[in-house]
């Protein structure tokens, strides 16, 4: 199935999107319901928090008084944890349940107001947050919630800092206009990028790419992208993957790549890295057959060195190469040490871009990048190599060292 986060400060618009979604198909999991049903009367969740906070916390009808027990902890830190500590175990049991008699091939949206703030976000193939400028969630507040201003910005403080929201979010739905501009959002992205990402997961299969090799102008968020997917892709295996470090043309700053984020993933030898070839799909990164080694260098010669496993992405909307090599091996110390030259040899880095766009124009309008990546590859046997070993060995590079990591036998 297809996990989805959905987050969003308050009167963001994020409950318009989540009930859009479910019209559209999509299980949902509301994480506020849930943590309204754990404490209906005759539950365990609301004993434990009668035995929390007190029997003064019921009203006359033996309900929980939600206004009470709000002014008990909000503000209160020490006293909000202990309500979490209580209903949050039950919600997620209560999630797990739903999740689990979805049906195969379901898109599962978990509505989580404090996903940015517990870290959930590795937790999903995808999150996607409804923004809105501040000042137009305030004025929400007050017109539809009867709040003050002073209300308004309290609530809005005790939530994770919009720009932290962004910074998790995959997929950011702008909600500052209109209803019918919030809802076309939705409906483009399940149709575009939902449903054939969940296509592509039932199938084992990566994403189909553009058919040209296209440079892109530097992009700022290309670090960001590339955390929040190793961060997925270690969730995805921990026991087994050593490191996920972010490699290629878009690791360099100010470098013009391809929009394609390069992820190494390092692990004890490639009998692991089979183990977690279905995890790795699993979380949106099948196998891609046929691409099981990098061209060995004169001075390296031995094909065993160069062997990896190589996957991509099956989400349509961000391309992903993920390179699985065995730490120690050639290929794992080339790709990191490229990286790392070219971050700190700017003549190197305006060298690498000039070659680049020579093939790009070279191969302009060329179906497919295979012709591309071909001719790329003797520059980087040829000049690069050299180069790169001699910067290594005048500075003292070493790759970094997993040795804490590694399982031992």
């Amino acid at each position: 199935m297809l996990k989805i986060g959905l987050t969003g400060g308050i009167a963001s618009g994020k409950s318009v999107v989540a009930s859009r979604l479910a019209e559209l198909g999509a299980v949902l999991v509301d994480a506020d319901a849930l943590a309204r049903d754990v404490v209906e009367p005759g539950t365990p969740g609301l004993a434990r928090v009668v035995e929390s906070f007190g029997a003064d916390m019921l009203d006359a009808g033996g309900r929980l008084d939600r206004a009470r027990l709000g002014a008990v902890v909000f503000g209160n830190p020490t006293q909000l944890a202990v309500l979490n500590d209580v209903i949050h175990p039950l919600v997620r049991a209560a999630a797990a349940g739903i999740i689990a008699s979805a049906p195969d091939g379901a898109i599962v949206v978990q509505d989580i107001p404090l996903l940015v703030e517990t870290g959930q976000g590795s937790n999903f193939h995808l999150v996607l947050v409804v923004d809105a400028p501040d000042d137009v969630r305030i004025a929400r507040m007050l017109e539809h919630r009867g709040m003050t201003r002073e209300e308004a910005v309290s609530r809005m403080a005790a939530q994770a800092a919009r720009a932290d929201r962004l910074a998790a979010a995959d997929v950011v739905l702008d909600n500052s206009g209109s209803l019918d501009a919030l809802l076309a959002q939705v409906n483009g992205l399940w149709a575009d990028r939902l449903v054939p990402f969940t296509d592509n997961l039932r199938r084992g299969v990566r994403a189909a790419r553009a058919g040209t090799a296209v440079l892109s102008v530097p992009q700022m968020d290309w670090p960001a992208r590339a955390a929040r997917l190793g961060s997925r892709i270690l969730a995805a295996a921990p026991d087994e993957i050593l490191a996920v470090d972010h490699v290629g043309s878009t690791a360099v700053p100010g470098l013009a790549a391809k929009d394609v984020i390069d992820l190494q993933v390092a692990v004890s030898d490639l009998n692991a890295a089979d183990r977690i070839a279905p995890l790795l799909a699993a979380a949106g990164f099948p196998a891609v057959p046929g691409a099981g080694f990098d061209t060995p260098k004169p001075t390296d010669p031995d094909p065993t060195q160069w062997q990896k496993r190589f996957h991509a992405n099956a989400d349509p909307g961000r391309a992903v190469n993920v390179h699985v090599r065995s730490v120690g091996s050639s290929g794992w110390r080339y790709a990191l040490l490229f990286r790392d030259w070219l971050r700190n040899d700017p003549e190197a880095a305006a060298l690498y871009e000039d070659h680049k766009r020579a093939l790009t124009e070279q191969f302009a309008g060329t179906k497919g990048t295979h012709a591309y990546a071909e001719a790329k590859e003797p520059w980087f046997t040829d000049v690069a190599w050299p180069r790169m070993d001699g910067w290594a060995a005048r500075t003292g590079w070493q790759p970094p060292s997993y040795a804490s990591r590694i399982p031992r036998p």
